[in-house]
């Protein structure tokens, strides 16, 4: 296990025979690192931290720190990453609350970009992009393989849905629905993820019908209410997972609060807050 002398490895921490940590690391009592991992250099790994196998931690990476969140006490919570992941230089990933889960989570073969920050309680799928600056609040919900472009920021408790793709330098205040770009000051959708979407091998058909979905549902080419626009797509496409995928999507975003699935499931309701 190559550990470079001028690293700090607490003598606590659990570290994988293979596991190479480069210069100016510090890597606390309760973080544990699995096999085939490399830390490039000058990584901070603390708290309950718990990182999969063959992640590649680049420069001044903080992973496990104190959230920054006011009503954090102290509490013993969690920092849990996955296997195959690329952690770029300056990313900051701070551990989870008592008020989220105690756990801010990150699945596997997602790419975190330069300065990208994921904050406390966030749950992170696979197969997702962060480009660089992208910032998550507080107790987002990010799903497979969801693109978030540089310089955006997206508010607490929102959703992404999986193969969303959010445009640069946008606003995210809502839950973004599955197979859509988001884009836009204010942002608005603006269609189908048709790259994002025939990459992952979605069939042609499928993306017809997708594309439908948005005229019917971002558009407004059909009159009538939600629930009825949804009821039609259902009942057009019937035999489409990911018509069925957006359509609960769909529903459980309008039973949420402030466009925001998770705000339902907040404990400090005290806290809430109008968003337009």
């Amino acid at each position: 296990m190559p550990i470079h002398p001028t690293s700090v490895v607490d003598p606590a921490a659990e570290l994988a025979s293979d596991v190479v940590v480069g210069p100016l690391c510090y890597i606390g009592p309760g973080v544990r690192l699995g096999a085939g991992c490399r830390l490039v250099s000058q990584v901070s790994l603390l708290g309950n931290t718990t990182i999969g196998s063959h992640n590649v931690i680049w420069p001044h990476v903080t992973i496990g720190g104190d959230p920054q969140d006011l009503k954090f006490r102290g509490e013993d919570s969690l920092t849990v990453i996955g296997d195959h992941n690329q952690i770029r230089e300056n990313v900051t990933i701070h551990k989870g609350t008592a008020n989220g889960g105690n756990v801010t989570r990150i699945g596997d073969h997602n790419l975190l970009m330069v300065g990208a920050h994921v904050a406390h309680d966030c749950t992170l799928g696979s197969h997702v992009i962060l480009a660089n600056c992208a910032l998550l609040a507080g107790h987002v919900l990010v799903e497979d393989h969801v693109t978030v472009s540089g310089g955006s920021a997206v508010h607490h408790f929102v959703t992404l849905g999986q193969h969303a793709f959010v445009g640069g330098m946008t606003r995210v205040v809502h839950d973004v629905p599955p197979f859509m770009i988001l884009e836009g000051h204010d942002a608005h959708i603006r269609g189908v993820n048709v790259i994002g979407v025939e990459r992952a091998g979605f069939a042609p058909k499928q993306i017809t019908h997708l594309k439908e979905a948005y005229r019917l549902l971002f558009r407004g080419e059909t009159s009538g209410s939600l629930a009825d626009r949804l009821s039609i797509l259902l009942a057009d496409f019937p035999d489409d997972p990911a018509i069925a995928t957006l359509v609960a999507f769909m529903r459980r975003k309008a039973e949420g609060l402030l466009g925001r699935h998770r705000e339902t499931h907040r404990q400090d309701a005290r806290h809430r807050r109008t968003v337009r």
